[in-house]
């Protein structure tokens, strides 16, 4: 029955009119009955606390709702498990509309009535007959300028729900299904507009919207495959600059080197995502390329970027320069020159905790006088128990001092040349008519004793070493400014040519762009004190904090 927000003493005084109006002596013993026990202390305790519950849980402004359209037959109940004597003292029938349970009996018809009616919940989907078809009424409420998270295709003169978005309120009332067609939005007829057309008309839409829809002929939508994975992107994206994005509000940035959540592939060419650590920030999934469709399209692009500019032709996307903007079409369907798994677009990632015994080796990349060999010797001699680093190989002859094992592993040229075409060495090279070379058994040496290998390596040595089993850290160490650089150089006793700084900076810029997706981090040099402290900063972390590596490296 209703909450009424009565205390104990309005309830009694209730009672005692209720008892002055009956003639009937059994009907007013009745009510005394019913007095003396809410006189009881234990029963008003408990009234007080179940009226203040009830007043906290009941909704402000509102008028109280029914706890059951079942009373009668509670009455009922209670008056066939209640001994007659309680009533009337005898067994006899009570004269009609005397008993004050009889006299209720019609006013808890009513209430059952109007419960019935109170507790039917507001349906935000009806199916009805529309010219001729059967159709869902849907009503979906679009919270300021947040998307509903749906998109949609024409499909001639139709309007039809293309996908519908992780997270987004289409998703999470479970009424829209792909493969809907729309027939109107707050009685706004659709067919025959185009998906322009029906986005400006969202745009301006506010509060409750109201679909009129032919449902999709699938019985049951299919739901999202659950194919989560994390992957590292290879490419900056910025959906406002994409002319093929289904829908740019839906549409997620990333920048080169960030990790992507992917939540969905059910579309092969446009994936549901977050940015790693922003699904809290970002309750709506957005749409970022494919990769099959991002290698298509970058195929293309440096096919495009090979032919003669002023060749006639169709291009893939909008390509912009200082001075125009020309706008271009993508056709997915023509040929190629490249071969689209060489394109780097997106690498599946997982967490890894480096255990405590088997530390990773540490890779230091840079362009010439980047200063990674005076970092790893100040590594080397400030903690010569945690770091070490690996003992090479040489043709040469060994000297006096040298001892097999310790300073280099000495062996002839034809065993050198044998485990280089096996791919033994991270890295080689010939020097003064002698092989020099890095293998990967002597890295698993330092890592096995327990020590942090430290590597300086050619950035062309990081394709071999990253396809090893080591599972490297590589840090890339970048030149500050070309003033900042000579400065530096100038406290070595170095004056390089302004020529020489230019071709190291784009030294660096190439290595970065070839390589970059092989850097774990980057370091700026631009204060060797500061560089050093951030270095060793990054290597603790290893040791504290799960890191990103390719999945491939834990099969």
């Amino acid at each position: 029955m209703y909450h009424f927000g009565l205390n104990v003493k309005d309830l009694l005084e209730a009672l005692r009119r209720v008892q002055s109006c009956l003639v009937d002596t059994q009907s007013q013993a009745d009510v005394a009955l019913v007095l003396g026990m809410l006189h009881k202390e234990d029963f008003q305790n408990a009234f007080t606390i179940h009226s203040a519950v009830t007043q906290q849980m009941q909704p402000r402004g509102s008028p109280p709702l029914p706890l059951t359209a079942q009373a009668q037959g509670l009455c009922l109940e209670v008056e066939s498990n209640t001994p007659a004597r309680y009533f009337h003292g005898t067994h006899t029938p009570c004269p009609p509309c005397t008993c004050a349970l009889c006299l209720s009996q019609a006013l808890i018809q009513a209430h059952d009535r109007v419960a019935e009616q109170e507790l039917e919940p507001d349906p935000e989907e009806s199916v009805i007959q529309y010219m001729g078809e059967t159709v869902k009424l849907v009503r979906l409420e679009k919270a300021g300028d947040m998307p509903l998270g749906a998109t949609v295709r024409n499909e001639m003169d139709s309007v039809v729900v293309s996908r519908v978005v992780k997270g987004g309120t289409a998703e999470r009332s479970g009424l829209l299904a792909e493969g809907d067609e729309i027939l109107q939005i707050n009685g706004v007829p659709v067919r025959g507009k185009n998906v322009n057309e029906v986005h400006d008309l969202l745009t301006e839409m506010h509060g409750t919207l109201t679909f009129l829809l032919i449902p999709s002929s699938q019985k049951k939508t299919p739901p999202h495959r659950e194919t989560v994975m994390h992957v590292r992107a290879y490419f900056n994206y910025d959906p406002s600059d994409d002319p093929y994005v289904p829908c740019r509000e839906l549409g997620l940035s990333f920048r080169k080197g960030d990790i992507l959540h992917i939540i969905s592939q059910d579309d092969p060419n446009w994936w549901q995502a977050y940015r790693e650590g922003d699904e809290n920030n970002q309750p709506l999934a957005g749409l970022v390329p494919g990769k099959s469709f991002q290698q298509q399209r970058e195929a293309m692009k440096k096919t495009i970027v090979d032919r003669n500019p002023d060749s006639p032709g169709k291009l893939w996307c909008s390509k912009k320069n200082k001075k125009q903007r020309k706008k271009t079409i993508y056709n997915p369907s023509s040929n190629v020159d490249y071969s689209a798994h060489d394109i780097l677009t997106y690498d599946e990632m997982a967490l890894y905790h480096q255990p405590a015994n088997r530390k990773r080796p540490i890779a230091l990349i840079g362009p010439p006088n980047s200063g990674q060999d005076e970092l790893r010797r100040r590594l080397l001699s400030i903690q010569p128990d945690r770091f070490a680093t690996a003992v090479p190989h040489t043709t040469r002859s060994p000297r006096i001092h040298e001892k097999n094992g310790r300073e280099y592993h000495f062996v002839n040229r034809l065993a050198f040349e044998t485990d280089d075409a096996a791919g033994k060495f991270i890295e080689s090279g010939e020097y003064d008519r002698n092989l020099y070379g890095t293998s990967s058994d002597s890295v698993r040496q330092v890592i096995n004793s327990g020590r942090i290998c430290l590597l300086c390596l050619h950035t062309k040595s990081l394709r071999v070493l990253w396809s090893s089993n080591l599972k490297p850290y590589v840090i890339f160490l970048a030149p500050p400014s070309q003033e900042r650089l000579r400065t530096l150089l100038a406290k070595d006793g170095k004056n390089p040519k302004p020529e020489e700084l230019k071709e190291l900076m784009e030294k660096a810029w190439e290595m970065e762009q070839a390589y970059g997706h092989l850097f774990d981090t980057a370091i700026v040099n631009s204060e060797p004190e500061t560089a050093f402290h951030e270095l060793l900063r990054l290597i603790d972390k290893l040791d504290t904090e799960p890191q990103w590596v390719p999945s491939s490296w834990l099969c």
